[in-house]
C-alpha cells in the first residue's frame, strides 16, 4: 500500500484551485438511470469513488465515456463524463462494488423508477459507523414498492411503477433524501419530503434534475415537492464545487501559519466553517473566484464546535477542525452528533503529541505547543486527511499509511501542497 511522507513546519503560500465535488457527482452520476439519453457531467473530480461508480453504471448496462483535462495540466477543469443508459440490462447492484461506498445504493430509487425492480446489496458499515438503509426503504414503501431483505440484499419491486407520497425523515438523511428524489421525479404523481436534507449537494441534484426536465419545488429547503413526469432527457452539467476541499485547504493555511488563495469555489458553501475559523484567529479575504484565508502572525484560539446538518457545521470537516485545535492555544470540545466512532483518529493524533480525551460523543483537545512527526495509519477519509494536516504542522517527518482511503475523496492533494511549498511526496509500495 502507498503511504505520504510529510516533513513538517512550512508555512503554505500559494494558490489551490479546488476540485468538482465528490459528493454531488456521485449522485448526478446514479441521475442518468432515469433517462434513455446522454448525461455529460463536468469539472469531475478524479478520484476513486467516481471510477467505483462509473463501474457499477456499467454493468447496469450503461457506456460510460471520460472526455478531456484541464487546460494547464492538471485539475478537473475540462474534464467531463458521458454517461448513456439507454438499455439497462442489470439490476443488481452487488455486494463487491457497493461496499466500497455508499452512493452505491442510490441506484435503488431509480431503477425502481425506470425499471420497476431493482436488486440492490446492502451499504454495511464503515470506519464511522453504520449506513441504515430503513429512511430509503420506508420512504420507497410509501411510494407502492414491495422491499424485502435477504441475503444482505435489499430485493425491490414496483410492478405497477412508484406513486407520489407524502414522505416525512424521521432523521435527516441526505443519500435518503437523494433517493427519494430521484424516484419521485418519474414516480405518478406529486411526491412530498419533508424533514428532507439541505446541503448544497441536494441542491446540485435538484438543478440537475430540474435541467433533465423535472417538475422540483423547494430547492434549498426542508420541503421538497416534485411533480412526477413521464420521461426525463439528457443534459450537460456542471458539478458543484467540493466544499469539504475547500475547507480541508483553508484548515492547511490556517495550521501552518500561511496565506493560501483557493479558487474555483464559494465561501458560501463553507460558511460555518470559515466563522470558526474566524473565530480562531484566521482572516478571510472574499474574491471573485473564491477567498485567500491566512494565520501568518499570532496564536490560534480554542473554539468549541457541534456537527450538524447544513447550515450546521459538517460533520466531514470534524476531523480537519480536530487537527487544528490540537495546536490551539487553550482548549476546544468538539461534539459528533451525525456519526458514530468518528473519532478514529483521536489516536493517530495523539501519536503525534496531541492531547485529546474522549467522552462519548465528545472529545475536549488541549492544545500543546507543537507536534512532533511520527509514523500513523489511517483509518477513513476525512480521518487520513487530518493527520496530512497534522504532518504539515508537526516537527520531523510523519509517515500516513494506508492513503488510500484519501483517494477516494481528495484529487492530486500532494501536487496541491506541494505546489505552495509543502515537503510532500507520495511512498509508493514496492
Amino acid at each position: 500500500m502507498d503511504s505520504i511522507r510529510i516533513r513538517g513546519g512550512k508555512p503554505l503560500q500559494g494558490k489551490i484551485e479546488i476540485s468538482g465535488a465528490k459528493n454531488a457527482a456521485l449522485p448526478l452520476m446514479v441521475a442518468s438511470l432515469l433517462t434513455e439519453d446522454t448525461l455529460t457531467l463536468s469539472n469531475l473530480p478524479h478520484v476513486a469513488d467516481i471510477s467505483t461508480l462509473i463501474t457499477l453504471l456499467c454493468q447496469h448496462g450503461a457506456t460510460a465515456v471520460m472526455n478531456g483535462q484541464s487546460a494547464n495540466g492538471g485539475g478537473s477543469d475540462g474534464r467531463s463524463l458521458s454517461i448513456n443508459a439507454k438499455s439497462i440490462t442489470n439490476t443488481e447492484a452487488p455486494y463487491d462494488i457497493v461496499r466500497k461506498m455508499r452512493a452505491g445504493a442510490l441506484v435503488m430509487g431509480p431503477l425502481l423508477a425506470r425499471i420497476g425492480k431493482a436488486r440492490v446489496s446492502l451499504p454495511g458499515g464503515c470506519a464511522i459507523g453504520t449506513r441504515p438503509m430503513n429512511l430509503h426503504i420506508s420512504g420507497l414503501e410509501q411510494m407502492g414498492a414491495n422491499i424485502t431483505i435477504a441475503g444482505g440484499y435489499m430485493e425491490a419491486e414496483a410492478p405497477h411503477g412508484l406513486k407520489g407520497a407524502e414522505i416525512r425523515f424521521e432523521t435527516v438523511s441526505v443519500g435518503a433524501t437523494e433517493n427519494l428524489l430521484m424516484a419521485a421525479s418519474l414516480a405518478k404523481g406529486t411526491t412530498i419530503l419533508e424533514n428532507a436534507a439541505k446541503e448544497p449537494e441536494i441542491s446540485d441534484l435538484v438543478r440537475l434534475l430540474q435541467q433533465m426536465g423535472a417538475n422540483i419545488e423547494g430547492e434549498g429547503t426542508e420541503r421538497l415537492v416534485i411533480h412526477g413526469v413521464d420521461k426525463l432527457h439528457g443534459t450537460s452539467y456542471r458539478v458543484m464545487p467540493d466544499r469539504i476541499e475547500t475547507g480541508t485547504y483553508a484548515i492547511a493555511a490556517v495550521i501552518t501559519g500561511g496565506k493560501v488563495e483557493l479558487t474555483n469555489t464559494d465561501p458560501e458553501l463553507i460558511r460555518s466553517v470559515l466563522d470558526v475559523l474566524i473565530e480562531a484567529g484566521a482572516d478571510v479575504e472574499e474574491t471573485a473566484n473564491g477567498f485567500i484565508v491566512s494565520h501568518e502572525s499570532g496564536t490560534i484560539h480554542g473554539v468549541d464546535i457541534m456537527t450538524l446538518p447544513y447550515p450546521g457545521y459538517p460533520t466531514d470537516m470534524q476531523a480537519q477542525f480536530m487537527a487544528l485545535m490540537t495546536v490551539a492555544d487553550g482548549a476546544a470540545m468538539i461534539t459528533e452528533t451525525i456519526f458514530e466512532n468518528r473519532f478514529m483518529h483521536v489516536p493517530e493524533l495523539a501519536r503525534l503529541g496531541a492531547n485529546i480525551t474522549v467522552h462519548g460523543h465528545s472529545a475536549l483537545v488541549r492544545g500543546v505547543d507543537h507536534l512532533v512527526g511520527a509514523p500513523v495509519m489511517a483509518t477513513d477519509l476525512r480521518a487520513s486527511v487530518s493527520l496530512v494536516l497534522a504532518g504539515l504542522a508537526a516537527r520531523g517527518e510523519t509517515v500516513i499509511n494506508r492513503v488510500y482511503h484519501l483517494d477516494r475523496g481528495y484529487e492530486r492533494l500532494e501536487e496541491k501542497l506541494a505546489a505552495c511549498g509543502a515537503d510532500i511526496e507520495r511512498i509508493h509500495a514496492s
